[in-house]
């Protein structure tokens, strides 16, 4: 059996211009490679009303029992103004010890890494008791309707046991080994909009400015303290991100005014307990204005948290000892597909350093990509 190396297939995978939700044969190719090492594969394409078709990958080595799950993405975002890259995004290139193309950090060379790994593994071991299992998703930058969470209603329907999952994403802030993630903050968005009566302003009570309640109401939502946080989390946090009046004329009172704020919430609330407080201030509020709204939420996620156990520090002491630091437990950062898979099975989050993600030159360690690798066969090593 060949053995296949990381950076190699890091290059061959970042040639592929996977921009979401576009697949441009990468799955294909993937599943290829996978199927070199023995893999029982299955490309799963999922498809819904107003959004655009995803292909996702899904396979297995072994039939039994423990299953060990690496998850990933194969979609990157835009490279943004190609003038202002090195070198082409999509034509990957090695300079001063870091591989340079888009989905190099985030996260084709994490990938490259676990398959690396899972090769070097079998050259020692071709016989283990267990299965190893790779679920790598086309649609994790994007709107992730049909990505990963597609993906596992089709395992729950087809009674795929996964016992423990290591999702391959950026976590490192800034050295290999700082950070391995085991939850996530939930997140809220809220689109609100206050319905007034237009009207001069040298006339004020024939019209009702929406702009007030609107002020009135934001302000309020910016002072709630949801909590201090919690050992593993930090205070949930309320931005606004958006303010709209789209008007033009400065002696005319507006109609209607628009704002939009995210909620960033740890595991003291739910999307709907949180929705409930920010439901009833405005309610409050707009009463008391005489105004109408309209107020639409859309939920990324909820807050989660893996309980660390045996599998948890023993991937903590792997990374320990190769790259001599030993990783926080942590919940900070933004959602990822972990929020889906935590449904079916316990995982953490462990990959890259997240300097360069989604930036122009986005790079990769050559020396971090290797420890990666070393790191991703002694877990499996460990495990099994």
């Amino acid at each position: 059996m060949a053995t296949i190396n990381e950076l190699q297939l890091a290059k061959e995978l970042i040639k592929f211009p996977t921009v979401t939700p576009v697949d441009a044969g990468v799955m294909r190719f993937l599943e290829k490679k996978l199927k070199t090492l023995g893999f029982k594969t299955k490309v799963l394409e999922f498809r819904e009303k107003d959004s655009e078709p995803v292909k996702n990958l899904y396979a297995r080595l072994g039939k039994k029992g423990p299953n060990f799950c690496y998850a990933g993405h194969l979609d990157v975002v835009p490279a943004g103004n190609l003038k202002d890259w090195t070198v082409n995004p999509f034509k990957p290139s090695v300079k001063k010890g870091y591989l340079i193309g888009r989905g190099a950090n985030d996260m084709k060379s994490s990938i490259a890494a676990f398959v690396s790994a899972v090769s070097d593994f079998l050259k020692n071991k071709k016989k283990f008791s267990g299965s190893i299992s790779l679920l790598i998703t086309g649609d994790e930058e994007g709107v992730a309707i049909n990505g990963t969470k597609k993906v596992v209603d089709y395992l729950k329907k087809k009674k795929e046991k996964i016992d423990f999952c290591l999702v391959g994403e950026p976590t490192n802030p800034n050295k290999l080994g700082q950070m391995i993630k085991i939850g996530r903050r939930g997140s809220i968005t809220g689109r609100l909009s206050i319905i007034g009566i237009q009207g001069h302003v040298a006339y004020p009570q024939r019209a009702n400015n929406p702009s007030t309640a609107l002020v009135q109401i934001l302000k309020e939502l910016k002072e709630i303290r949801f909590d201090k946080g919690t050992k593993d989390f930090q205070p949930t946090n309320l931005e606004i991100t958006r303010i709209d009046i789209n008007n033009f004329a400065d002696n005319v009172i507006p109609k209607l005014a628009n704002a939009s704020f995210n909620i960033r919430f740890n595991n003291k609330h739910s999307s709907s307990s949180i929705k409930k407080k920010i439901d009833k201030i405005i309610k409050k509020i707009s009463k008391r204005n005489k105004s109408k709204y309209k107020i639409d939420y859309s939920v990324s996620g909820e807050a989660f948290l893996t309980k660390p156990n045996s599998t948890t520090f023993m991937i903590q002491d792997i990374i320990k000892k190769i790259t001599k630091i030993k990783p926080q437990l942590s919940t900070t950062g933004g959602t990822s597909d972990a929020r889906f898979i935590r449904k079916i099975a316990p995982c953490l989050e462990f990959g890259l350093v997240g300097k360069t993600m989604h930036k122009v030159d986005e790079a990769v360690s050559l020396t971090d990509l290797k420890k990666l690798t070393k790191i991703y066969t002694e877990i499996l090593k460990n495990y099994f």
